[in-house]
């Protein structure tokens, strides 16, 4: 009888072991998910932010130059990074431009843009995407992915920042 009860209480254990597992699988998942979704906003807003870059014309034209290189050169050091926590979660990272146009929120830079158009979409493009990160920051402290905590946590400060910084180059009406 001893011995029953105690298979009973390992095969209870066992199963409850099983259900946590698929829990936390499901929590997962569900970072890999928004860290995907992570990875191509910041891919497309690398490219955009890099495209105005070359493209940038008028009175503002030095300091926006200057400004665009080191926040496409900050975003590509995210993306990397981003890339990397996906691939620690033993997930494949998406890295083709259709997947990233078919994940991302962001989208393309139209052409011929004004100076002040570059500053209006790239401010709104990290402020919406502070926004979105702090949604995703949730799911992964829910799942208790720390690395993508930090990530998250280090995206939002970045995009704060760089919104506030090219805010400041605007015109004021």
């Amino acid at each position: 009888m001893r011995q029953s009860t105690h298979a009973n209480k390992e095969s209870r254990e066992s199963r409850l072991s099983a259900v946590r597992s698929e829990s936390e699988s499901a929590d997962t998942a569900a970072v890999v998910e928004t860290l995907k979704k992570t990875l191509a906003d910041e891919y497309i807003l690398q490219l955009k932010t890099q495209n105005c870059h070359w493209n940038v014309e008028g009175p503002l034209f030095y300091s926006l130059h200057k400004l665009f290189e080191e926040q496409y050169n900050e975003i590509s050091e995210l993306v990397d990074r981003t890339a990397e926590v996906i691939r620690a979660l033993k997930t494949r990272a998406p890295g083709s431009y259709k997947e990233f146009k078919e994940l991302s929120s962001l989208q393309e830079a139209s052409d011929n843009l004004s100076a002040e158009q570059m500053i209006e979409m790239l401010s709104q493009d990290h402020s919406n995407l502070s926004l979105a990160l702090r949604s995703r920051l949730e799911t992964a402290e829910d799942a208790e992915e720390t690395s993508a905590v930090v990530l998250y946590e280090d995206l939002i400060s970045f995009h704060d920042k760089a919104a506030w910084m090219i805010r400041s180059h605007g015109v004021k009406r």
